[in-house]
């Protein structure tokens, strides 16, 4: 897996970098909560969706199709903001 995306940790907020862009235009850091940071690692270590929407539904004791789905949207956020996943 490329290591193009990095998440940092600043300010109180996790951040996604894109480390391979030229510069201009000039890609924001995407901003992310707890929850988003975790996918994001989790999806680092090489999970699909469906075994990160497992495992957040075990450790939050919530219904795995509502994870999905939740998980879902948060990719389209990632591929509007331009994040490759």
């Amino acid at each position: 897996m490329s290591k193009r995306y990095q998440l940092r940790y600043a300010a109180g907020i996790y951040w996604l970098l894109d480390m391979e862009q030229p510069g201009v235009p000039y890609h924001k850091p995407v901003p992310m909560n707890e929850t988003g940071a975790h996918i994001w690692k989790m999806h680092e270590k090489g999970m699909n969706q469906k075994e990160i929407a497992d495992r957040v539904s075990r450790e939050h004791g919530v219904s795995g199709d509502d994870v999905e789905k939740d998980i879902q949207l948060f990719v389209a956020q990632l591929e509007k903001d331009g994040i490759v996943w």
